[in-house]
């Protein structure tokens, strides 16, 4: 298909190159004239000169000819030059008073002097300086009508679209650089051949889609997917953000969705994207009050460019959102939206190709193995395996080596799932002890409750904003949990409460189980409220008794059950945290050893990864540490092992373990 004809409305550079000759010579010949009336009137020596010296001069005869103006001057030139007031004048004014001017023309006369009389008025300098504000006003307001209709870079075009062209300059981003999407690449895949080839769809009566609506988390590759199609595509592609189209003058984002839409039928068939679309396209009446705004006359604007009275063949819509549920319903609707492509969060498969993508660039060593670093990073996004690739050569590069190693992805998965660890943090003895038996707590849960996901990595060197971390990681992706699971991973919440417990006493139990607490209440609610996972409540899903709550249209306080149902889920969700808390100390207190070994290994060492771990679980011992082969016995579980009480920590708070919440 053969390029558009591209006319001044629609090609910049053309629009550049047009002339604008009229008002450039009417400035050239305004700033002309000024000029030679100023060269003019300075290369005259006038002197002013005071009346009775004017009369002086009269006397002697000195003066060849003179011209009054009316009443209010008298110009003349003098036979001989004369000094005053240490000037030398030869051409001379003098100021009137009214009512003298027959007196002097009689004596000019008597004196044999040329006297010219002309009426005094305004001069046409006068004029053009007293014209001049006007014609520059309305120059300016010339200039500012032609600046917003008009294209080119030039500034007040509010009305203009800000779309930008992607240019076949541009470094280009194919589907091979894309992992992790293999549904979502297929369809734009469909999308592109549209474009490349119409009659093989249209020749069964199929048409173009109008719009896809790309869905999915943050971070999960929607603008890179979007940049792909641009690299594939080889048809015109615009750019653009959805914040671009609001500002603060009403009418300026519907004018600049006009223009958009004007481009792409110019340059049809073409691709136009938005990004962050939800920033135009919220539900309209949105907020307390409603009412009509710019941002609502913006999308009226976009909903009928997209689908409205006039056709518009050719030009495809790709958005890209994380807040569906925000958008407005005549947005979404077939039509418009015609597809919505969800991209979301990568399972093992595709973070292990993501990883590869990204370590392309990396000179990787020969232990580096990206399925074990995919199958360690369950429910990360596209970015966060980017990140962590750029950690893993950061660790290298501190570390002075020429390759990445698997040590390096194991520092930035830590990292990028646990937090950067706070070696400056000095924790007194106490806190360490304390932390080490609550963490200890989390490990006996996650090694002896049957079905929990292996425990993967425990620490008391402070990461974040917490003192210690117990971190589990799922053998394979989960999708949904089983009862059992949910009732397991409470017992594992509590774990680290109740060794406090045991190991301390009631009465010096500290605040470092809070986070664990809120956590489980919150999951004990959600499998009374949402999950359908008590008896006594039954197969209802149960909201909050009173909430406020934002619908996207206004903010309601509603009431969804009865004093009843509330108290009774209340009572529901205190007797499953009890139970919980009651499963994990019968645990807990039927593997003492376990728990005395692991806190002594953690004192020790501070952190255990999970073989050193499921050693200990065998009452196997330690290897000696690397850098301390003069250390005592190696650790082990021996089997009259008695939990020691260490003496009344001060009150730390070991933080929250990374363990995954259902739901």
């Amino acid at each position: 298909m053969s390029e558009p004809k591209k006319t001044p409305q629609t090609d910049p550079q053309k629009l550049k190159k047009m002339p604008r000759t009229a008002p450039f010579w009417f400035v050239v010949a305004l700033m002309g004239v000024i000029g030679y009336q100023f060269i003019s009137s300075s290369n005259r020596v006038v002197g002013e000169i005071s009346l009775s010296e004017l009369y002086r001069q009269l006397e002697s005869d000195n003066i060849l000819e003179a011209t009054i103006h009316g009443e209010q001057s008298v110009e003349g030139q003098l036979k001989n030059t004369i000094t005053f007031d240490e000037a030398e004048v030869v051409e001379f004014v003098t100021k009137l008073t009214p009512g003298l001017n027959e007196d002097l023309f009689k004596s000019m006369q008597e004196q044999g002097v040329e006297v010219n009389a002309v009426p005094r008025g305004p001069g046409w300098g006068t004029y053009v300086f007293t014209i001049f504000p006007f014609l520059l006003f309305i120059a300016f307001w010339i200039w500012f009508l032609r600046a917003m209709q008009s294209g080119g870079n030039r500034a007040f075009q509010f009305g203009r679209s800000r779309a930008r062209m992607i240019s076949p300059d541009t470094p280009q981003v194919t589907f091979v650089d894309v992992a992790g999407a293999e549904e979502a690449k297929a369809e734009l895949e469909e999308i592109i051949e549209f474009l490349k080839d119409p009659p093989r769809f249209s020749r069964l009566g199929g048409r173009l889609p109008k719009g896809v609506l790309l869905v999915g988390p943050p971070g999960t590759g929607k603008t890179l997917l979007a940049r792909a199609v641009a690299g594939e595509a080889g048809r015109p592609f615009f750019q653009m953000s959805g914040s671009d189209f609001v500002e603060m003058f009403v009418g300026v984002g519907a004018s600049r969705v006009r223009d958009l839409f004007e481009q792409g039928k110019a340059h049809a068939p073409c691709i136009i994207f938005v990004d962050e679309i939800d920033a135009v396209g919220r539900h309209r009446g949105a907020g307390l009050g409603g009412g009509h705004d710019e941002r609502e006359q913006t999308l009226n604007a976009l909903l009928v460019e997209m689908d409205g009275f006039e056709a518009n063949e050719g030009v495809i819509l790709l958005a890209a959102t994380n807040r569906p549920d925000v958008l407005d319903p005549a947005l979404l609707r077939p039509g418009r939206f015609d597809r919505q492509v969800v991209v979301d969060l990568p399972d093992v498969k595709g973070r292990e190709g993501i990883l590869r993508v990204h370590a392309k660039k990396l000179p990787l060593g020969e232990d580096v193995e990206l399925s074990l670093v995919a199958r360690g990073t369950p429910g990360l996004s596209g970015a966060d395996l980017s990140n962590i690739c750029n950690e893993a050569a950061l660790f290298a590069a501190r570390r002075g080596v020429d390759r990445v190693a698997m040590v390096d992805f194991e520092q930035a998965k830590d990292k990028v799932m646990l937090g950067t660890e706070r070696r400056s943090m000095v924790l007194t003895d106490a806190e360490r002890e304390l932390t080490a038996y609550h963490e200890a707590g989390h490990v006996v849960i996650g090694v002896k409750v049957p079905g929990l996901d292996p425990v993967h990595k425990v620490t008391i060197v402070p990461r974040g904003r917490a003192l210690g971390l117990t971190a589990s990681l799922p053998e394979e992706d989960r999708h949904s949990h089983t009862r059992e699971w949910l009732k397991g991973q409470l017992a594992m919440l509590f774990g680290g409460r109740v060794a406090e417990e045991i190991a301390f006493g009631l009465e010096k139990v500290t605040t470092g189980a809070g986070n664990d607490i809120e956590r489980a209440t919150t999951m004990a609610r959600r499998m009374v409220t949402r999950f359908g996972m008590s008896d006594r409540i039954g197969l209802m899903a149960v909201g909050d008794s009173e909430q406020e709550v934002f619908l996207g249209r206004e903010l309601v306080q509603r009431r969804e059950v009865s004093d009843f149902t509330a108290q009774a889920v209340d009572e529901e969700v205190k007797r499953i945290l009890d139970e919980a808390h009651a499963h994990a100390r019968e645990i807990i207190e039927a593997n003492l050893p376990l728990l005395e070994s692991v806190a002594r290994a953690l004192l020790d060492r501070e952190t255990l990864d999970a073989e050193e771990i499921q050693l200990l679980v065998e009452g196997r011992e330690l290897a000696p540490l690397a850098n301390d082969f003069d250390a005592e016995e190696p650790v082990s579980a021996p089997a009259d092992a008695e939990v020691k009480v260490a003496p009344q920590p001060n009150p730390a708070i070991p933080g929250a373990d990374p363990l995954p919440s259902p739901g």
